[in-house]
């Protein structure tokens, strides 16, 4: 019996250092990084997570270029400002793939815009911004529905007559009504049961994709969907939403005809017609369900967490928010409707604005892309399918592009004479070929429903809270802890 122990001991032990010398022979190919162990790769270091904190040690360490290791598949991590930009937009084409992950293509069997690749890609995003230009993004159509839905927001802030309350929920509803407007034609109601567990399960979606059970969904394929609740749950909110999706669809193909392309589906279904009998084109049901749901997934997430931020700071910098209503009221007056084109006319306003997209960083890690072709990044060799990831808490927080990186200071984005400027740095919605599709709309959203909710309210601390807490809370998304405000009509 010990014979065998010890010949079992002996295999296993053999094996994982088999799989530790391959592993060492795989790095030659790949920029510098942390020693990767047999199954794990640097996983262990990483506590599971990839957590921007560590990427910044392991930076330190092994350069702004450097290869991590999710069990046996190689990631090549991109730090700081010039890493980013050269890397994703010197070779874009070559870096413009997305990886085929297991977990990945649960989440979209390959559809969509968000995580498809190739020629379907190429397509769909190609449609999704002509049909979005079609329909106003940008354009006053759009800012008009933009501008009742922060009147929806106002409306519910006034009915609280200056008590404290959360913000979430209804900051959520108003970002996720401004997407239904543009997908569907028409907006939910707050008490709609359909819209809250929509909204849940974009958030369980969101929150599973940089979560513990996300990689380890990813090393032991045949482990979650006996064992692990998260992912779970992520295949009952994906189910959900895709049933909810189908339903809409249902009801656009029956009222067809009757009106005039008001929404994304029904320019989608025209274009399902238009190209029947196309071999190249990649129009159908699936990719129409699967683009709606890549549009919900980030397009309600982001713009809501920033606005949460933008409310958090608000009451936390009271002498920003001051500064902010004091530049409205003298140019615009305190009853005049906002408009995109104000922020012309509104440098601070459109300063602090992007400080607190700068400053609260939702997105620490942009979504992963990966090498189409064998490609080369800042002189480093990369192989054909290699993930590589941007760390764009670097890019907002890099010491050699920010004067106070580590400080909220709309100062960052004003001259001397308090002209708003941009900077090439602010890349919160990343760059090269998948930056964000709807950047438009969200630069929008963000001034329009901000500056209408400062011109309508000064938010405060409840009484007897002393400060805010600006602790992020680690997930897709870096959220506000949960807090309190009270806003308080002008």
């Amino acid at each position: 019996m010990l014979t065998i122990s010890v010949v079992l001991v002996f295999f296993v032990v053999s094996l994982l250092f088999m799989q530790f010398l391959k592993l060492q022979w795989m790095r030659r190919r790949f920029p510098p990084g942390p020693t990767p162990y047999p199954f794990f790769g640097n996983l262990l270091q990483m506590n599971f997570q990839i957590h921007h904190e560590i990427l910044k040690k392991m930076a330190k360490i092994h350069g702004n270029v450097f290869t991590l290791w999710l069990s046996n598949v190689p990631v090549v991590v991109l730090q700081g400002f010039q890493a980013v930009k050269e890397g994703l937009t010197v070779h874009a084409e070559h870096v413009a793939g997305r990886p085929t992950s297991r977990v990945f293509h649960m989440l979209n069997q390959g559809n969509g815009v968000m995580f498809s690749n190739g020629h379907l890609w190429k397509q769909q995003r190609h449609f999704g911004l002509a049909t979005m230009r079609k329909m106003g993004v940008g354009k006053k159509d759009q800012e008009y529905q933009l501008q009742k839905e922060a009147c929806h927001l106002v409306e519910y802030f006034q009915k609280m007559n200056g008590k404290p309350l959360d913000p979430t929920m209804p900051v959520v509803h108003t970002v996720s009504n401004v997407i239904c407007s543009v997908i569907f034609g028409h907006r939910f109601s707050k008490d709609d049961e359909n819209f809250h567990q929509l909204i849940e399960s974009i958030d369980t979606i969101a929150g599973f994709m940089n979560s513990v059970s996300f990689f380890v969904c990813e090393i032991f394929p045949w482990l979650p969907s006996r064992f692990l609740a998260p992912m779970k749950q992520a295949k009952a909110s994906i189910n959900f939403v895709n049933t909810l999706l189908a339903k809409e669809l249902e009801n656009h193909k029956k009222k067809r005809g009757t009106d005039e392309n008001q929404d994304f589906i029904d320019y989608y279904l025209d274009e399902i017609d238009k190209t029947k009998g196309d071999a190249d084109a990649t129009y159908d049901e699936e990719n129409l369900i699967q683009s709606i749901f890549d549009l919900f997934l980030a397009g309600v997430e982001t713009t809501a967490t920033t606005l949460r931020w933008a409310l958090l700071y608000m009451v936390i910098y009271p002498d920003i928010q001051e500064k902010v209503q004091k530049e409205m009221d003298d140019v615009l007056g305190c009853s005049h409707l906002i408009c995109y084109e104000d922020r012309k006319k509104l440098p601070y306003t459109n300063a602090v604005i992007h400080e607190i997209q700068r400053y609260s960083n939702i997105v620490l890690i942009a979504l992963p892309r990966q090498s189409v072709k064998d490609t080369e990044l800042l002189g480093f060799p990369v192989p054909k399918n290699t993930i590589i990831l941007s760390n764009i808490d670097s890019v907002l927080s890099d010491p050699g592009k920010w004067e106070t990186p580590d400080e909220f200071n709309p100062g960052h984005f004003l001259d001397k004479d308090g002209n708003f400027v941009n900077r090439d740095a602010f890349l919160p919605f990343s760059i090269g070929h998948r930056v964000c599709m709807g950047q438009l709309l969200a630069r929008m959203e963000l001034f329009i429903v901000f500056s209408t909710l400062l011109q309508a309210f000064t938010f405060t601390l409840p009484e007897g809270v002393k400060e805010g807490n600006t602790k992020l809370v680690f997930g897709a998304t870096m959220k506000p802890p949960p807090y309190q405000l009270c806003a308080i009509p002008r």
